[in-house]
């Protein structure tokens, strides 16, 4: 496991813009080259999924999203009941919202990820 955590982080650092953007269907969010290569390596099209479904929802409140992923201590994953969480910021330290998750498969213990006119992106692609 942890030989595929540091070969995604290591894929990770490549991508810098995009010139292919893909889409998720149903919610018509646009993803980045980053993005689709991180759900490929690390089997987590929810992850893609579910933060833009939300960040949608923020869309109103703010043009630009801060999108962290944070695998839990172990302390706090037994006082919370969550292995890990994900937190909506727009990026000057006001928090949007949060989002729980009692188990996750996701390989890395945190991401940062930007969500911008309706695309979810890495931090090197903005």
């Amino acid at each position: 496991m942890k030989a595929q955590v540091n070969e995604i982080k290591e894929g990770l650092q490549h991508f810098h813009g995009s010139e292919t953007i893909f889409q998720i269907p149903l919610l018509r969010t646009r993803y980045t080259n980053g993005l689709k290569y991180l759900a490929e390596a690390a089997e987590c099209f929810w992850l893609i999924t579910d933060t833009s479904a939300f960040a949608k929802t923020l869309m109103d409140k703010t043009y630009f999203v801060t999108i962290d992923f944070k695998r839990l201590s172990k302390e706090k994953q037994d006082y919370s009941g969550y292995e890990a969480e994900i937190t909506y910021s727009d990026g000057n330290g006001n928090i949007l919202g949060k989002h729980g998750y009692r188990i996750t498969d996701f390989p890395l213990d945190e991401l940062r990820l930007f969500f911008v006119d309706n695309t979810l992106m890495l931090p090197s692609e903005y």
